[in-house]
């Protein structure tokens, strides 16, 4: 019973950090990233559709993605729902090839996204944590209900504290490689 309660938080703490890998990808950096468009949605025969599904996004150089559509009709939509996303990005169309140039950082953009860095790895260690109070809330009920004494309540919290601290850890070294690649000119 305590080793089902210790890999649920477990598995539950790597999801998280899985999830702070994906939203940390979205932030943008200086150099081009076919992920970076992955929150792109196209209109497609009336249908909003990731744009992945209606492309094939690779990139070029270190500054310039390059998107080649499936079908042709669909160029101009891909190149609206580009330029209709908060990505702030300005694609250009050159026969059945998009490009999309990512312009150059300021140091307030790079600071900006810092800041939203640092607020999604305060959200998943906050993620973390509540895993471990729903953890230790379950193992008070088995204590409450007799199934497990004290002593093994105490030693198993001790645990699930370990796990808690080592993805919380993990999830500032993510935070600080994000950084520095942020602060990278």
């Amino acid at each position: 019973m305590i080793n089902e309660i210790k890999q649920d938080a477990q598995v539950r703490m790597a999801k998280t950090l899985e999830s702070l890998a994906g939203v940390f990808a979205k932030i943008r950096t200086g150099r081009a990233h076919p992920s970076i468009l992955d929150s792109v949605m196209v209109s497609y025969y009336g249908t909003d559709t990731p744009l992945r599904q209606v492309a094939n996004v690779m990139a070029e150089d270190s500054r310039t993605l390059a998107l080649t559509v499936f079908d042709r009709s669909m160029i101009q939509a891909v190149e609206k729902a580009i330029m209709t996303s908060d990505l702030g990005l300005n694609p250009s169309t050159a026969g059945t090839t998009i490009r999309v140039p990512m312009p150059a950082l300021t140091e307030e953009t790079r600071k900006g996204y810092t800041k939203q860095a640092r607020a999604e790895a305060e959200n998943a260690r906050v993620a973390v944590r509540n895993i471990r109070r729903d953890a230790l809330a379950q193992l008070k009920d088995l204590v409450k209900e007799k199934e497990i004494s004290e002593d093994d309540e105490r030693r198993a919290a001790d645990e699930i504290q370990k796990l808690t601290d080592k993805f919380v850890a993990e999830a500032d070294k993510a935070l600080e490689g994000k950084e520095a690649d942020l602060m990278a000119v």
